[in-house]
């Protein structure tokens, strides 16, 4: 994937309309991911926000239980894990195939925004 960045850095500006070559539709689809990923980040500091919020308002004299954050937090690393295993089954249709990198990207693009809706539906009352 290395290699494909330092092509896409190098190349002129890709039409990125499904009709070019194999590696332009690889970096294509490497750049949507990384978009909705930068996407993904934006949402992950508001939720965050809002979490450490409603974290100061429990009242811990009884409450023992993992907070707002913490939760968030187990809940984001054990998606990213799903996220990143679940993409590679997907690249398996084209295992070992020049295709695959893109298959993979494109999976990951999709959960990313999936992820940013739910992320962005434990705020909407918030901001």
């Amino acid at each position: 994937m290395i290699t494909a960045l330092l092509l896409a850095a190098a190349a002129p500006a890709l039409k990125c309309d499904g009709n070019g070559p194999q590696l332009e539709l690889n970096i294509c689809a490497w750049q949507e991911f990384e978009r909705t990923d930068a996407a993904l980040n934006v949402q992950w500091r508001r939720t965050v926000a809002v979490m450490k919020q409603h974290d100061r308002e429990i009242d811990r004299s009884y409450d023992k239980e993992p907070g707002y954050y913490a939760t968030l937090l187990a809940a984001q690393r054990a998606w990213l894990a799903y996220r990143d295993q679940h993409c590679l089954i997907a690249g398996f249709e084209a295992r070992g195939g020049s295709m695959e990198p893109m298959l993979k990207s494109g999976c990951k693009a999709y959960l990313t925004r999936e992820r940013t809706k739910q992320l962005k539906s434990l705020t909407e009352n918030e901001d």
